[in-house]
């Protein structure tokens, strides 16, 4: 049961008979101080509980009862949390929340000896922050590997660093088929964490380091799991949580092929039980399959075995800051919502460009190329966030519904409209075939057949060994009509989101050159990151996309039928490249990919600016 409420600094009343109760509040007091208050009760009234030397008189059935909770005034206006509970599995929450709030100061232990730094909340939109009690296990498997140690480590590191995970809360455990001490784990991973240049950063080092225990075992043993299980288990004694309230986290670092032995495992013998407040999450990795028919055969696996709702498919580009941008851009500025359609956009590209090669992923990456690799999953979620339509609310089904719909929309693509390449000396890796077929760069037109679009080609261009490293979304603009100034020469306007690196927006426009002259010169408004947030650490990826995980938020997770849609449209493609239909083009390393390719792009309507470079603002 849920009730919102308008109330005043001084005091909040609620007298749904029978059994109401009303709650005094006192903090800082300021004219016309309103606060929006949320009251979530799950189960029935509590017998006794409160804070600051509040009463619970015993509630009986048809009677109208009261509980008093008298706070202190605080210096100033902070968000308040009074909880009701007892033994039994009932949970009484009064939240007043206000617009300050924010992860920094609750990282920051803002609200005094209440802080709710260690504190997991599950559907906190929906269900008023109910608190998940029990502590934390965050299995890694696949500990030994590179992406662990890259990736998952570091951001767990960084989590625990900024307050997210606290010590007296979460264990993590490393598992994997290496034969390793705790210790030996511990030292692969130290040179992994980052410069540590303070002693009071050294301490964290250290405390976060002795969080982690490691357990050997193969991927599809018996006892390598139940020894998990028992290290697990015996963590969650040692913090005192009750049967079926711990919360256990499984990222499987590892390659597809092993998720279904896995998975089995786990479901087997190190599931917690859930029946109050606990719950196991598994978070899988990338690629999802290698086609339609792949794909699908591992979602039924791990559909078998898991419900939808525990199973967290990661995709680290819906965890990036400017991806995650994206929605708030799009919805919560008026000028965009006019001009987002086919009325006044001519085309879109979103472009993944690295200047390096392979580089000892060579027999990884000729397995899946980089339709696989980056556009069937990187650049098709980022279209999603472009294109879809405003979604009913935040929550995570309703906006993952919306990319769906989008998917649905989109019609297959034309082999004429794809440019295939292979950058020269590809094949001299020991680990690639001679005769591989394998696209290491690809540009495809995609249509979206619906109201907002139709007409307007989405332009996906990924490529490896390149003349320069970004990523970025660039929305083009139809040429303005009775161009008076006769500027069409020097460009269209564009609005830019430089994904990586330099993170940044801008708008290019035609402005007067200045000077006496009515000449006209393309310039941009310019949102630069670096400098505009000096003083703010943008979060890695992984950080976010981790804790996610924990409060059990899946909007930046992708669904099984959006999976599924992902790869109707790509699976085609992918077997006419598969059985040597499609041959890529050699081109240069260092070069911008085949010329073919921007032959491409000026065919889709693409006119490119010259003499125009953007250059990244500098303090200096």
């Amino acid at each position: 049961m849920e009730r919102n409420y308008l109330g005043t600094h001084s005091s909040l009343g609620w007298d749904p008979r029978p059994g109401g109760f009303t709650c005094a509040v006192a903090s800082q007091p300021t004219p016309r101080d309103h606060r929006r208050v949320r009251i979530a009760i799950v189960g029935k009234r509590e017998r006794k509980g409160g804070v600051g030397g509040g009463e619970h008189r015993k509630a009986q059935s048809g009677e109208h009862k009261r509980v008093a909770a008298p706070i202190r005034p605080s210096p100033s206006a902070r968000p308040l949390l009074v909880r009701f509970h007892s033994k039994k599995n009932k949970i009484i929450i009064l939240q007043l929340a206000m617009s300050t709030v924010s992860d920094t100061s609750l990282r920051n232990g803002s609200l005094g000896n209440n802080s709710f730094r260690s504190e997991s909340f599950s559907e906190e939109k929906d269900m008023g922050l109910v608190r998940e009690a029990g502590c934390l296990s965050i299995i890694v498997l696949g500990a030994s590997g590179d992406l662990a140690k890259k990736k998952t480590f570091p951001a767990l590191f960084h989590l625990f660093q900024q307050g997210f995970l606290q010590e007296n809360d979460v264990h993590i455990f490393g598992y994997a088929r290496t034969k390793l001490s705790d210790d030996d784990l511990r030292e692969r991973i130290r040179g992994y964490l980052g410069k540590v240049v303070s002693t009071e950063n050294v301490e964290i080092l250290s405390k976060f380091l002795q969080l982690i225990k490691y357990v050997s075992g193969s991927y599809d043993s018996e006892e390598g799991f139940q020894l998990l299980d028992m290290q697990v288990s015996e963590h969650e004694t040692s913090k005192n949580s009750q049967p079926g309230t711990s919360r256990r986290l499984f990222y499987l670092a590892l390659p597809p092929s092993v998720y279904p032995s896995v998975c089995t495992m786990i479901r087997r013998h190190c599931m917690n039980q859930s029946d109050l407040g606990g719950w196991t999450r598994i978070v899988v990795e990338k690629p999802f399959g290698k086609d339609l028919e792949s794909a699908e055969d591992l979602s039924a696996q791990l559909g078998e075995l898991f419900d939808e709702k525990q199973l967290y498919r990661i995709d680290h580009y819906l965890g990036k800051e400017l991806v995650q941008n994206l929605l708030v851009l799009r919805f919560a500025n008026r000028f965009f919502m006019p001009l987002w359609n086919r009325d006044n956009i001519d085309n879109i590209q979103i472009v993944f460009r690295e200047d390096f090669g392979t580089e000892g992923r060579g027999g990884y990456f000729d397995e899946y190329g980089i339709i696989r690799d980056i556009i069937q999953n990187h650049l098709l979620q980022v279209l999603c966030l472009v294109a879809m339509e405003k979604p009913v609310s935040l929550k995570p089904e309703h906006i993952r519904d919306e990319k769906v719909k989008v998917l649905q929309s989109v019609l297959p693509i034309k082999p004429e409209e794809v440019v295939l390449g292979q950058y020269e000396g590809y094949k001299n890796d020991p680990t690639v075939s001679d005769s591989s077929n394998t696209p290491t760069f690809a540009t495809a037109v995609l249509r979206i057949h619906n109201e907002r679009w139709e007409g307007v080609p989405f332009i996906l261009k990924a490529g490896k060994a390149l003349n320069s490293r970004k990523a970025e979304i660039r929305v083009q603009f139809k040429d303005v009509p009775g161009d008076i100034f006769k500027s069409k020469k020097q460009g269209r306007n564009e609005f830019v989101i430089r994904l990586q690196p330099s993170e940044a927006m801008y708008m290019k426009l035609t402005v007067k050159k200045p000077g006496l002259q009515m000449s006209t010169i393309q310039s941009e408004l310019d949102l630069s990151y670096g400098l505009r947030y000096q003083d703010v650490k943008i979060p890695e990826a992984y950080e976010r996309l981790i804790l996610d995980t924990i409060r059990g938020d899946q909007q930046h997770f992708v669904r099984r039928d959006e999976l599924r849609v992902a790869w109707e449209i790509f699976t085609p493609l992918l077997h006419s490249i598969d059985e040597g239909q499609l041959k890529p083009i050699s081109y240069k390393p260092g070069s911008r990919g085949p010329a073919e390719a921007d032959e491409l792009l000026a065919k889709a309507g693409y006119v490119q600016t010259h003499g125009y470079i953007w250059i990244p603002p500098t303090l200096a």
